[in-house]
């Protein structure tokens, strides 16, 4: 049994931490620290660019874990996975028999898919969750014929835009698509997309809506999770098959997956029942229901846990066992949250949560006051979907509003879709979709609370330039 010592030990290779330990090469290289990664690849962010403060859009690649100790001149890592932790001797035991001895310990474990029931008896079902997943799905598509997709987030979402080729089911248990993260409007500004690729006519049009009693409001939290592969993975899936031979897709709503069988007798190799009695015969199935966070190790004690079974930790990322500390997906956010953030499990949040760990890591072997990161202040998330730029502010769909708030809406059919969320005339949330150089703005009137009551509905007028209002 080999027994290794660090003062600091991270455990996984993704964006969380890989970050972390970018973090703690920056603030305290001097000091010992160890990774274990289960695989050679770990997840590098590159092309970090700002459209504000802290709405940050950056790409995320694969590169050999070995390239780390070019920026932490004192990392040792090991190819292993986490077996289980003895918080009373702080080490923790790998499944090949490693004994770690740490300081301080970053659990970034991540998440697991949460596959549909006959993923375990199905070869046929596959979860999209990592590289590996990926190239199975390429191969798959290179000699299907029809294809089911389950689950409503974002990877759901770029399979239907970025799949050439091959006929697709859609089913999404909700009454409209891509529901993590946009709102009904949004997803018929998409729809509007898929029905006509071009269109000569862009009338542009501002709605405003008042919530009341009677009116049905879509939370955005509803157990809703997404996976963490990064945000352009699905740019390898475009150059699969070619885009200009034959395909269909429909979309199937308030359904899910009652059971999935192979069959021998049809000419199609699975059998799909859905929940409305609808049976769909296809090539495959992809799961991409979300994921759970991945505890999938031992402990001497237990520490708190959040109602979705991840690890409770506090704004300093920290466990509620001493010296422990988590990020990214295996995480629940269980500290008093800032009135315009919430969790939701994102590559975006990974970078930060991480960041914040090794800050607060480092704080606590140096014994240095740390303040949470100001990103904490806002939630923001910058992605594409369906070819277009998104970016999420705040509490875009409502989220913790009851009914009490206003809508604002300007949208421009393939051009752009600009919703901004108000409470008390102040600026709660906002989706940008499309180039609509307004996240600045947005940004600092979420921050700063200003009383928008004077502007009316012209904040969103296509002929005025709001940003001439804040100056």
């Amino acid at each position: 049994m080999t027994e290794t010592n660090a003062t600091y030990v991270v455990v996984g290779g993704g964006i969380a931490g890989v970050t972390c330990v970018e973090t703690l090469a920056i603030l305290h290289p001097e000091e010992s620290a160890v990774i274990v990664t289960a695989s050679s690849l770990v997840k590098n962010v590159t092309n970090v660019s700002f459209f504000a403060k802290t709405i940050v859009k950056f790409d995320v690649t694969e590169t050999e874990a070995e390239s780390l100790k070019k920026i932490h001149p004192n990392l040792k890592i090991i190819y292993d996975s986490l077996k289980s932790i003895d918080t009373k001797t702080k080490c923790i035991i790998t499944d090949g028999g490693q004994v770690i001895h740490y300081k301080c310990v970053c659990i970034c474990t991540g998440g697991v898919p949460k596959l549909i029931s006959d993923a375990k008896t199905c070869k046929r079902i596959i979860g999209i969750r990592d590289t590996d997943s990926v190239q199975e799905f390429q191969e798959k598509l290179n000699n299907g014929r029809r294809m089911v997709i389950v689950g409503n987030g974002g990877i759901a979402s770029e399979i239907v835009h970025a799949t050439k080729g091959i006929n697709k089911v859609w089913v999404i248990r909700d009454d409209y698509i891509s529901s993590t993260f946009i709102d009904p409007g949004a997803a018929e500004f998409f729809q509007q997309v898929f029905r006509s690729k071009s269109s000569s006519e862009k009338p542009t049009l501002l709605r405003r809506h008042v919530f009341s009693e009677e009116d049905t409001v879509v939370s955005i939290n509803k157990n809703l999770k997404s996976a963490a592969l990064g945000p352009d993975w699905y740019k390898k899936l475009q150059e699969t098959k070619d885009e200009n031979s034959e395909q269909e897709l429909e979309i199937l709503y308030k359904v899910t997956i009652d059971s999935v069988c192979e069959v021998d007798d049809n000419e199609f190799p699975l059998k799909v029942t859905l929940s409305n009695g609808k049976i769909i015969h296809c090539d495959f199935v992809v799961s991409a229901t979300g994921v759970e966070p991945a505890v999938n190790f031992s402990w001497d004690a237990i520490p708190n846990r959040g109602p979705d079974g991840g690890l409770a930790v506090d704004e300093y990322q920290e466990t509620s066992t001493k010296d422990v500390f988590a990020a990214g997906d295996v995480t629940y956010a269980a500290w008093e949250h800032a009135p315009n953030w919430f969790q939701l499990r994102l590559w975006t949040q990974a970078r930060q949560m991480a960041s914040m760990a090794a800050k607060a890591m480092h704080g606590r072997i140096t014994n240095e006051e740390v303040l949470q990161d100001f990103c904490f202040e806002l939630f923001t998330h910058c992605t594409s979907l369906f070819g277009y730029r998104v970016v999420l502010l705040g509490k875009y769909n409502g989220q913790g509003l009851g009914k009490n708030y206003e809508i604002l809406i300007r949208t421009t059919p393939g051009l752009e879709y600009i919703k901004f969320v108000l409470h008390n005339d102040r600026l709660q949330g906002a989706i940008l979709i499309g180039e609509t150089d307004l996240e600045e703005m947005c940004e600092n009137l979420i921050l700063d609370q200003i009383d928008l009551s004077p502007f009316g509905d012209d904040i969103l007028n296509p002929d005025i330039d709001v940003d001439d209002y804040f100056d």
